[in-house]
């Protein structure tokens, strides 16, 4: 069995809300892929980055998480710039993009309506984040991009919420072994409104760095 069969089900329909959704959206936009958002890139990596869920005209158009919209610029330049990335840019699934030693996933597969998913649909989708987290190496980074991954990524271990308070730039040693590093994420709502800029976006991806080749 692949990564990708443990990890995601392209025909998953656990969430009624969302699968209506989905459907409605594909009758508006035909060329829209309009499906659950697979996982994207290297299958061992040591960096898993965790969004919230695909955006209307990004992943949810694509097919592929933060590409096609402005929350994928931060992300993919950051990856680029500390060498995660062979481009700086994703732009579609043709676009010949490969990521190394990184890989980028969402705590909600589905696009949700106004961007917000339920905590029972969040609940739904944990089990495809924890079946992921498990394929990471000894001593990997998680990357939770706002609270609400932040939340799920906890979720999955079976924390408590209070085991780990989300902060920007704060990393926390779970109970495996992995880190999980904190930052606000790359949305327009956050970037123009100064809450995140690319310096402190950066000052993330050190951390990140700083944390897979301490050992």
């Amino acid at each position: 069995m692949t990564l990708s069969n443990q990890i995601f089900n392209l025909n998953c329909q656990k969430c009624p809300r969302l699968h209506t959704f989905l459907t409605e959206n594909k009758q508006q936009y035909p060329d829209y892929h309009a499906l659950p958002v697979a996982p994207f890139g290297d299958e061992k990596a040591q960096l898993l980055v965790v969004g919230l869920a695909p955006g209307m005209h990004g992943a949810n158009a694509t097919g592929r998480p933060f590409t096609g919209d402005f929350a994928g610029l931060l992300l993919y330049q950051a990856l680029y710039d500390f060498g995660f990335s062979n481009k700086p840019i994703s732009t579609s699934l043709n676009d010949d993009l490969k990521l190394s030693n990184a890989r980028i996933t969402n705590a909600v597969k589905c696009l949700p309506p106004q961007n917000k998913p339920t905590g029972l649909e969040v609940n739904q989708c944990n089990p495809f984040l924890q079946a992921e987290l498990k394929t990471l190496p000894e001593k990997s980074v998680i990357l939770a991009l706002g609270g609400l991954a932040h939340n799920a990524i906890l979720k999955t271990y079976g924390l408590k919420l209070s085991h780990a308070k989300f902060g920007h730039n704060v990393s926390h040693e779970l109970p495996c072994g992995h880190y999980l590093v904190d930052s606000y994420h790359t949305s327009r709502y956050n970037v123009q409104t100064k809450r995140l800029n690319r310096d402190m976006f950066d000052d993330v991806f050190r951390q990140i760095n700083g944390l897979l080749h301490q050992h």
